[in-house]
C-alpha cells in the first residue's frame, strides 16, 4: 500500500522513533502523544481495519498485544498501569487506515475516553 503512512513507516521510507521491531509488528512513539508516555503498534502486514482481520490474522492480533505489553515495560509505565486503545472506523476515531494500537501511560488516564 503506498499510500499508506504507517506501510511506508515500516518500509523505512519515512522516519519513525521506533521503540521495538519484531517478524511481525514494528513499534514507535506517536508524533502527537496524548499522553507523556504514547506509542503505537501496527502490523508489518496492512490490515486497514479491525473488521478487515479474519480468522487469518488471530495470531497477529495477538503479537499487537503482547508487543503493546512489551512496550509499555520499555517505556516504564507497566508498573504503575497503561491503557491500549484500537479505533476502528470513523466513528470510533481511527484516523490512519492500518490498524493500530496505541499504547498510553505515564499519567492517570481518567474514564471514559470521550
Amino acid at each position: 500500500m503506498t499510500d499508506c503512512i504507517f506501510c511506508r513507516i515500516v518500509a523505512g521510507e519515512i522516519p519513525a522513533k521506533r521503540i521495538l521491531e519484531t517478524e511481525n509488528v514494528v513499534a514507535f512513539h506517536d508524533l502527537n502523544p496524548a499522553a507523556p508516555q504514547h506509542a503505537l503498534v501496527i502490523p508489518r502486514r496492512h490490515i486497514a481495519t479491525l473488521d478487515a482481520a479474519t480468522e487469518d490474522d488471530r495470531g497477529l492480533l495477538g503479537d499487537l498485544m503482547l508487543a503493546g505489553a512489551e512496550v509499555a515495560r520499555m517505556l516504564g509505565c507497566a508498573e504503575k498501569g497503561y491503557r491500549t486503545v484500537m479505533n476502528c472506523n470513523e466513528d470510533g476515531g481511527q484516523s490512519v487506515y492500518h490498524i493500530h494500537l496505541h499504547v498510553l501511560g505515564g499519567r492517570s488516564l481518567s474514564w471514559p475516553p470521550g
